[in-house]
């Protein structure tokens, strides 16, 4: 497996060719990324071409059902390097005969990383070069430290949103499916105190999110914030109780199937239709600055 690492002074990451996924961040002195493990042995992939799951795993396209991994099958394929310095890399995954036995489109699906002393930027370009729409969805799924730091307990920590969030949130049913039933939001105006239950139902979902920006922080403790551009929704997940150290922050374009819906892929509520020769764009910032 090919290793992509940057540095700049203290600031260090390593990006995997295996789904161009970041496996670890160093910024302020922190290693910030969960370290992986047997409970759950990722980093920050990358969700392509769909965000959570398809109803039976299948992606149907006029009248064909593929197989389509949850969250999709970019994040186990290995991208190519197109350029690397100490500071950056970019990477590229384009449609081949084995990934078209499950997506059957061509895509061209880009990243690109650049390392600063405070921060770490990711840029995602998807370009669509066939003359049809392109029926895609698009996610991230960093996992952090949770705590920051060791000695700090969890419910030392909460998220502070960039705008009021006043919900609702939506939950995902045992199948992995989108609830069709609005919750109340557990944030308080634009602070979410964090607790390990509050993902005893799995994920926290936010479809209609207002912010671009969060910050992760603990009282005595560091502040890691989160910009992002392009991404619609919010996801949050941890393992529940006794779960390893992590908290995913997930911004996305696009979530689950609904409970109920499989029908044509290009219809998915969620998804979006990138058109002939066009190119979709987003990123996400990491950084230890406020």
């Amino acid at each position: 497996m090919d290793i992509h690492r940057l540095h700049t002074g203290a600031a260090e990451a390593v990006i995997s060719a295996q789904g161009a996924e970041l496996q670890s961040l160093r910024l302020g002195g922190l290693d910030l990324l969960w370290e992986a493990g047997p409970l759950w042995p990722r980093h920050a992939p990358l969700l392509f071409p769909i965000v959570g799951r398809l109803q039976g795993d299948v992606l149907r396209h006029r009248g064909e059902a593929f197989p389509m991994p949850r969250h999709g099958f970019a994040r186990d394929r290995d991208f190519a390097l197109l350029e690397g310095t100490a500071t950056t890399c970019t990477v590229e995954l384009r449609d081949d005969e084995g990934g078209r036995a499950v997506y059957p489109f061509p895509f061209l699906l880009r990243v690109a990383y650049t390392l600063k002393a405070t921060s770490l930027r990711m840029d995602i370009a998807l370009r669509n070069p066939r003359d049809t729409p392109l029926p895609a969805s698009l996610g991230l799924h960093p996992a952090f430290r949770w705590p920051l730091v060791p000695h700090l307990p969890k419910a030392a920590h909460c998220l502070v949103f960039e705008a009021d969030e006043p919900g609702p949130l939506r939950r995902l049913t045992p199948g992995g499916l989108l609830d069709p039933t609005p919750q109340a939001t557990p944030i308080q105006g634009r602070v979410l105190p964090l607790d390990q239950d509050l993902f005893a139902e799995d994920a926290l979902i936010f479809l209609e999110s207002r912010s671009q920006s969060l910050r992760f922080e603990a009282e005595g403790g560091p502040t890691l914030t989160l910009r992002w551009e392009g991404f619609p929704h919010l996801g949050l997940w941890a393992k529940p109780d006794p779960g390893p150290a992590f908290l995913c922050i997930e911004p996305w374009e696009g979530y689950a199937a609904p409970e109920g819906w499989d029908g044509e892929f290009a219809d998915k509520p969620g998804g979006f239709l990138l058109p002939p020769g066009e190119t979709r764009r987003w990123c996400l910032t990491i950084s230890t600055e406020g």
